[in-house]
């Protein structure tokens, strides 16, 4: 087993979920020649990597949102004698995990980026291709993700990661991240290394953008011995939030990153998009699937997921209390946010109450995940 540092979030360690199946290849694809020596051979290093310290960090700035009622959220509407709307406006606001950049410190960004260099090393060090399958894929997508995270963080406050530039160049688009030589941005990542070479469309949902448009951030590091549950229950939040799949008359609306795995996985997009979804929806998105006769993903919200919408000027108020928080199963608000919080972040956070008491009554507040051989069942909850 290989640990890598810690990020110096003194946090304790995330549970666990259960065991994995391998992820297949995908042998209908051809990766670029720069990305050849990425591509999975047959495993001959035993070798585990250990993300425990990355579980802690994940714990302790994501704030999880549950999951999707379903329900646009309400039209938000100015205090009082203002003009002004505070924090986030979306419509998709109450969906998907939320990190708390605002909280982030120069030394916790320091760490971030010396965590992710710490990555790029191990991944330098190692052949890579030679690891089991589900390793390979856990270190491409934890880099990817640590990699996002942390230029955002350096970037905050900013409204949208796509106003983010790393050397003068977008985000996703930015080559910052080096591996064995190889430099490569986070869409590179996604498109020359992971969606060619492994066949499972789920890994779509294990790549966090920084948006709220994008697939939610979980609270654990992906891991190989999880993985198979940790992408399922990644692609069932997706597929299940508004932000994933819509209806407008006759014709179904998905998110935008479809089109970014259609050469890979949805070569026939209508129907394979939709055999696809089948596997993950629940009622409300099976009658959409069933009763739609054309398919358009143009769905996208390209605002930040964090806590306030970048806006850190807004005015201070004190909070006087925790509540407790059935999603994390400890206090609330003031344990996530500390005394002080700016009004977005307070209007938010009573949003998100408003949403965990529907979702209770509802009886959605979390997941139940059956662990496999001997292990036992883990209590509810939602990542």
């Amino acid at each position: 087993m290989i640990k890598l540092i810690a990020l110096g979030f003194a946090l304790a360690a995330a549970p666990t979920l259960g065991a994995a199946s391998e992820i297949e290849a995908n042998p209908s694809i051809e990766s670029s020649s720069t990305f050849d020596a990425f591509k999975p051979r047959a495993a001959s290093l035993d070798i585990t990597l250990d993300y425990e310290s990355w579980d802690d960090a994940l714990r302790w700035f994501v704030l999880p949102m549950g999951a999707s009622l379903r329900q646009v959220a309400p039209r938000r509407v100015a205090s009082s004698g203002s003009r002004l709307i505070y924090g986030h406006d979306s419509i998709y606001r109450l969906e998907g995990n939320r990190v708390a950049y605002s909280l982030l410190q120069d030394t916790q960004k320091a760490a971030l980026t010396e965590y992710r260099r710490d990555l790029e090393r191990i991944g330098s060090e190692l052949d890579l291709a030679a690891l089991p399958r589900n390793e390979q894929l856990a270190f491409w997508i934890n880099l990817h993700n640590v990699a996002v995270i942390e230029q955002i963080a350096l970037a905050y406050p900013v409204q949208s990661p796509r106003n983010v530039k790393v050397n003068e160049t977008a985000l996703d688009e930015a080559k910052f991240i080096t591996v064995a030589g190889v430099a490569m941005s986070p869409q590179d990542i996604r498109t020359k290394i992971v969606y060619p070479n492994w066949r499972d469309p789920r890994v779509i949902y294990s790549f966090f953008r920084g948006d709220i448009g994008g697939p939610s951030l979980p609270r654990r590091a992906f891991t190989a011995k999880y993985l198979d549950q940790q992408l399922a229950s990644s692609a069932r939040e997706f597929v299940n939030s508004l932000r994933g799949v819509s209806r407008s008359g006759d014709r179904m609306r998905v998110s935008e990153i479809y089109r970014e795995a259609e050469p890979f996985y949805f070569t026939n997009f209508d129907a394979d998009l939709r055999t696809h979804l089948t596997r993950f929806a629940e009622n409300d998105v099976q009658q959409i699937i069933d009763r739609t006769n054309s398919v358009s993903a143009d769905i996208y919200e390209t605002d930040i997921a964090d806590l306030s919408k970048g806006e850190r000027d807004s005015p201070i108020s004190q909070t006087e209390h925790c509540t407790w928080d059935p999603l994390t199963r400890g206090p609330g608000d003031c344990r996530q946010l500390g005394a002080r919080n700016d009004l977005a972040v307070q209007i938010f956070i009573d949003e998100r109450v408003k949403k965990i008491e529907r979702l209770i009554e509802a009886g959605k507040l979390g997941t139940v995940i059956i662990l496999q051989e001997d292990e036992a069942l883990t209590s509810p909850e939602v990542d």
